[in-house]
């Protein structure tokens, strides 16, 4: 099979810059620690209960339900569900409170039914400034729920949520490409903690 050298060379960029992200991600010492705190955070609603909330928009929101069905289904082990949502799913839901309230209500109004004191929610967002996210913020601490937020590099409303984490870039993929690592590893640590080791 014979390959167009360009098309190759495509290729080889995408897969060197996704590593050039996550190596940084790597070496950023605060984000390290907050990804770990967040994993014993979530661990600890468990314990308590409660569950974890996710959200986001467009391929956030396909990784939103890609979390929870890890936690609801199994990641590593074969185990107990634990309870996780993503307020993504119901289209019924979203399109009722879009019309009524406008779009910008779809989480907050969805945490304001089914989110409870210790509950975790966790937005993802590239830009971080995703009218929607940045108003569920209001609603999570009216009821006692933790907020993470897992974002880009750039300055944005979501910096000032309980936890934080910056991926060390400003490009739309590479950004989701460490989200979906940073959601496995809280799902792995998750799933040990309350189950043992793989």
């Amino acid at each position: 099979m014979t390959t167009n050298k360009k098309t190759r060379d495509v290729v080889v960029d995408h897969i060197a810059e996704s590593l050039a992200v996550k190596n940084a991600l790597l070496n950023d010492g605060h984000a390290l620690d907050t990804i770990a705190k967040i994993a014993e955070i979530c661990t600890e609603a468990y314990q308590r209960g409660n569950k974890v909330i996710w959200a986001g928009n467009g391929g956030s929101a396909a990784d939103a339900q890609h979390m929870a069905g890890e936690m609801v289904s199994k990641f590593y082990l074969d185990r107990p569900a634990v309870p996780s949502i993503a307020l993504t799913t119901d289209t019924s839901v979203l399109t009722s409170i879009g019309n009524d309230y406008g779009y910008s209500k779809v989480f907050s109004r969805q945490l304001q039914a089914n989110g409870v004191k210790g509950d975790v929610f966790i937005g993802i967002s590239t830009s971080g400034n995703s009218q929607n996210l940045v108003e569920s913020l209001a609603m999570c601490r009216e009821k006692g729920i933790t907020t993470v937020a897992l974002v880009g590099s750039n300055p944005c409303k979501m910096d000032v949520w309980d936890y934080v984490v910056k991926i060390p870039s400003k490009v739309t993929p590479r950004i989701q490409e460490c989200q979906t690592l940073i959601g496995h590893i809280i799902c792995c640590i998750v799933e040990n903690n309350l189950f043992g080791e793989k």
